[in-house]
C-alpha cells in the first residue's frame, strides 16, 4: 500500500494495489475509485486533498507481516 501526496495539484492517491485497474469511477466531482476486473478497490484519489483531508500528519497504526 502506498500513499501518494502531489502538492502542485494538491491531490492524495491512497494505493492498495498496484496492478490491475480496469475501470475508475468518479465518487463525487473530487473523488475517484480504482477497481480490478473482479470489482476491488485498487485506490482512491482526492482531488482538493488539503481542505478535505489531513495531509499535513500521517500516522500509521497496525501494520501486520
Amino acid at each position: 500500500m502506498k500513499v501518494k501526496y502531489f502538492a502542485d495539484t494538491d491531490t492524495l492517491y491512497i494505493e492498495f494495489r498496484a496492478d490491475g485497474i480496469v475501470e475508475s469511477r468518479d465518487l463525487d466531482e473530487n473523488t475517484i475509485l480504482d477497481l480490478d476486473a473482479d470489482g476491488n478497490v485498487c485506490g482512491i484519489t482526492f482531488e482538493h486533498a488539503s481542505s478535505r483531508t489531513d495531509v499535513s500528519r500521517l500516522t500509521v497504526e497496525g501494520i501486520a507481516a
